[in-house]
């Protein structure tokens, strides 16, 4: 659903732009902002990228990587660039809140916002909205929001192709949920044939752990996975003194959720992280369980049905025991 079209004139003429994603960006967040980077200066415009915190060293082989800045290490650039931006993008977030400290400059600043995004219920605070939750991921729309709103499929590179790739296949779990419709592999198709080499993409993101993330991986299964058969539900609690023990970083817990999902029987998995300010919790399900209810309701968060995530300020034992305490109330989904 495309809303305020009438401004997209705006971009016919050069302009000053930035880019923003949600906190701590993952494989979507970041492929879709360096896509349209791309895009976007190749059309002469002046773009920046900025966010709020550094992203997954997994990903720091993308292109225009280089290129991006992060609030905490440039402030004053990037307070400056978002006051004086003509256009702020915003993408992969349906809430300014999920931009974390970018927020207010985002909120104050003068320059129109735009959103691409496909999450559940978007805040009103755009002036132009391309919004699909069906969508599999940002990049998808970033996708076509160039090849049919724009009509510039053929200005797609082989740099926007291996960046938009990098986002639709980390969001659809390498094209294993069911988000991945036949549209999205036509789209996958046309990124493969403008350059995106699909093989070394996948290299780059799944076989370039650290020794410590493996091990940290490891100590995870074995000591910090819990089933809860009777609710065909799995968790990991995370504690703080654990992510200190591994040295984990950004992009280190990533995926880790689903190794509970994996486990037979399971339809719905948790991982709870203690990162000391907040309890920070991920949510995976399968069919109609909804994660993204929960979330809502009990952990001040969100997202899509079968992937969703919230926060808590109680301690991990606490909030771990508030999921527990609510899995009789979806005793029904969780076992038919």
């Amino acid at each position: 659903m495309l809303t305020g079209q009438k401004k997209l004139q705006l971009l016919s003429e050069p302009k000053n732009i930035v880019i923003t994603t949600h906190h701590k960006p993952d494989g979507d967040a970041l492929g879709s902002s360096l896509g349209l980077f791309h895009w976007l200066k190749s059309k002469g415009h002046q773009v920046e990228i900025v966010l709020s915190s550094d992203f997954p060293s997994f990903l720091d082989w993308m292109p225009g990587r280089e290129e991006v800045i992060i609030y905490p290490e440039s402030k004053d650039k990037a307070a400056s660039l978002l006051q004086n931006a003509d256009i702020i993008y915003c993408l992969d977030y349906s809430a300014l809140s999920r931009t974390n400290i970018l927020e207010p400059l985002i909120r104050e600043a003068k320059g129109q916002k735009w959103m691409i995004d496909h999450h559940l219920d978007p805040e009103d605070f755009a002036d132009l909205s391309y919004w699909d939750p069906k969508a599999a991921a940002t990049a998808q729309l970033i996708y076509t929001f160039i090849s049919d709103v724009n009509g510039d499929a053929e200005s797609v590179t082989a740099e926007i192709a291996t960046c938009l790739y990098a986002g639709i296949m980390t969001d659809t779990g390498s094209f294993r949920f069911r988000s991945t419709t036949a549209a999205v592999h036509h789209i996958i198709a046309a990124l493969i044939d403008a350059g995106a080499r699909n093989w070394e993409i996948h290299e780059y993101i799944y076989n370039s752990s650290t020794e410590n993330r493996l091990k940290f991986i490891g100590y995870c299964l074995l000591n910090c996975l819990e089933v809860i058969p009777e609710y065909n539900t799995a968790l990991f609690a995370i504690t703080k003194e654990d992510l200190a023990k591994f040295h984990v970083t950004t992009g280190d817990t990533e995926g880790l959720v689903n190794y509970a999902l994996s486990v037979k029987g399971v339809r719905l998995a948790a991982l709870f992280i203690d990162r000391t300010e907040l309890i920070k919790l991920s949510l995976r399900s399968i069919g109609e369980i909804p994660c993204n209810e929960i979330c809502k309701k009990y952990f001040n968060g969100g997202g899509h049905q079968n992937a969703s995530g919230g926060s808590s300020s109680e301690e991990l034992s606490q909030v771990v025991n508030k999921f527990k305490s609510i899995l009789p109330e979806y005793q029904e989904i969780l076992t038919k």
